[in-house]
């Protein structure tokens, strides 16, 4: 099987399209997944699974097919046929193979497919409720580096956009979404305070008495908050730095935030300014052996 990697137009924004049927794949539930030349959805990422997918419809001659999931295909240089998910045995990106959105039907379509013009339409308010909670979760990410900067004793060796050691790249455990909040466990273990974090009560090169980080936490949200309601008022744009079409393309989030512009790697939805919510908040929580630090980041949209 030879397919070409997909071109997508959602990082722009884009929720309708139109292209060509490629292929039509039986996923072995009942379910079978459908391949464009080209989409506006959103899939999940095999690799880093922290966006959910987008879902939608498909529409041949009029007739509306629902896409109740949208997946990560591949085809290797040998493969005959496609791979999906967790089957994949490489890295996304990887150049030998082709890289492919898959939209997933409940049931086998009635149809013959393939080789079809189809027009494609996503569930535009559930994109708007994830391209907020993700864009939330990047800009939590900003805000909890610079309010927990005090306390690493020496320089980790990664800073983030502004120069803080950047602690939620170096501690992340997991980081999910959803159309109501992002939530990002962060791991406390060794590993990082080798590193040079510490969650003891500190005293900083400045002289400053830090307490422990379970008895600070109160003063580390509200600071955190006040930084994510600050760049809420100020409506900064954001915008997706794309370098081409392709499924696999290295993007990048960018949001001119009052101190500078800032940029993370992402390959997910987001807002286009940052006036498109009217609040943004955290919740932050210490586990009982203070092993892991949770955030809950829940934006509320105009």
């Amino acid at each position: 099987m030879t397919l070409p990697t997909t071109r997508v137009s959602f990082p722009g924004g884009a929720v309708t399209g139109e292209s060509t049927v490629l292929a039509v794949h039986p996923l072995g539930d009942g379910r079978f997944g459908v391949v464009t030349a080209d989409t506006p959805f959103h899939p999940l990422d095999h690799t880093w699974p922290d966006q959910p997918a987008d879902t939608g419809t498909l529409t041949v001659d009029g007739s509306e097919l629902a896409v109740v999931d949208c997946l990560t295909a591949a085809v290797g240089p040998e493969a005959e046929d496609l791979l999906v998910g967790a089957d994949i045995p490489v890295r996304r990106g990887d150049e030998a193979w082709s890289w492919l959105v898959l939209h997933v039907l409940a049931e086998e379509p009635q149809a013959e497919l393939l080789g079809r013009p189809v027009t494609l339409s996503v569930d535009a308010e559930r994109r708007a409720a994830l391209c907020a909670s993700h864009t939330g979760c990047h800009l939590l990410a900003l805000a909890l580096n610079a309010a927990l900067a005090p306390r690493w004793r020496k320089d980790p060796g990664r800073a983030d956009a502004f120069g803080n050691p950047d602690f939620d790249s170096l501690a992340m455990a997991s980081s999910v979404m959803d159309t109501e909040a992002s939530t990002d466990v962060y791991r406390l273990g060794k590993s990082l305070r080798k590193k040079g974090f510490t969650a003891e009560a500190t005293t900083t090169e400045a002289g400053e008495e830090l307490p422990a980080l379970a008895e600070a936490l109160p003063a580390i949200t509200a600071e955190v908050n006040k930084l994510l309601a600050g760049w809420v008022a100020a409506d900064a744009p954001v915008r997706i730095e794309v370098p081409g079409p392709e499924l696999t393309a290295r993007r990048q989030w960018h949001c001119e935030l009052p101190a500078g512009p800032a940029e993370i790697a992402c390959g997910g939805t987001h807002l286009h300014r940052l006036g498109q919510l009217s609040a943004l908040e955290t919740e932050l929580t210490l586990s009982a052996d203070g092993s892991e630090l949770t955030a809950v980041t829940r934006p509320k949209r105009v």
